[in-house]
């Protein structure tokens, strides 16, 4: 059962927080308790609404029992590794573009009174664990649950990358640089890259090239069990990036090593509709 909440809005899409507030009084009139905490740090510059009250997200991941987001996908990716490393599931409302991870979209949040109900179930995704080694130190570790991009930055130039699976010679391409997803993320970047859709409670990782410089590179699907590295070929005086979700980029140099496995934590995704992956693909690109 649901008792206690935290909504984060993020405030460039939910404007004068209107989501939100009608949000917090269906949930209040249901009986659950709320609290409201930013996503992230914003602007100094934007000014915050004087009758919201908005508590540290730390604190309180430590006493809820899940997080609503509003937003748009980005905003779900920007939560889900403090929610889950606290074990909350997420619920989104969309108020972004496509919305492939959010639950509802802004115009349905009645179904919000659900939860005191326990008429509610939840998915659990597959996230990445992923390293950087250089020479014997570790300088990089994260969890994401889309996916790993490692790129040539914005020069116009190839970065030449080889991919092992387990230690063997699974790819060598030259390109802008390859992707490596989880199921959730297939719908993300990979799909763009010309990726395969895959069902998000699948367990398989993603390996595929953007704009390979060749004919043979392709998309491989492997399994979950498998350790996947990706370094460096033939760029001695260059440069490659790797980013995690869209986060921060981290500078990759000649004989860098980036391992990717199945993380040992699962995002939570709380599910208040019965609807198939199917009927999602349908809305959210109007097969119908």
């Amino acid at each position: 059962m649901i008792k206690k909440v935290i909504l984060t809005p993020n405030p460039y899409r939910d404007k004068n927080f209107q989501t939100v507030r009608n949000a917090l009084k269906i949930l209040r009139d249901a009986g659950i308790e709320t609290k409201l905490c930013l996503p992230f740090e914003v602007d100094r510059s934007y000014d915050l609404p004087r009758d919201l009250t908005f508590q540290k997200l730390d604190r309180e991941l430590q006493h809820t029992d899940l997080v609503i987001c509003f937003g748009g996908d980005g905003t779900i990716l920007h939560m889900a590794k403090a929610a889950t490393r606290h074990g909350v599931p997420i619920l989104g409302v969309n108020i972004g573009t496509m919305g492939f991870m959010a639950e509802l979209e802004a115009g349905e949040l009645s179904k919000l009174a659900q939860l005191a109900k326990g008429e509610y179930s939840i998915d659990k995704r597959m996230m990445l664990d992923v390293t950087v080694q250089r020479d014997r130190d570790i300088i990089y570790h994260d969890i994401c649950l889309n996916d790993v991009v490692i790129t040539k930055g914005a020069v116009a130039r190839i970065v030449h990358l080889s991919v092992r699976c387990d230690g063997v010679q699974a790819m060598e391409c030259g390109g802008d640089g390859i992707i490596i997803a989880t199921p959730t993320g297939s719908t993300a970047y990979n799909l763009s890259a010309g990726g395969p859709i895959v069902e998000p409670e699948a367990r398989n990782i993603l390996i595929t090239p953007i704009c390979a410089h060749d004919m043979v590179s392709r998309c491989m699907v492997a399994s979950d069990k498998r350790v996947i590295t990706v370094g460096l070929t033939r760029n001695m005086r260059r440069n490659a990036f790797l980013s995690v979700d869209g986060g921060k980029a981290v500078r990759l140099n000649m004989g860098d090593i980036a391992t990717v496995r199945r993380s040992e934590m699962e995002t939570k995704l709380l599910r208040l509709k019965e609807r198939s992956f199917y009927d999602v693909l349908n809305t959210k690109f109007k097969c119908n």
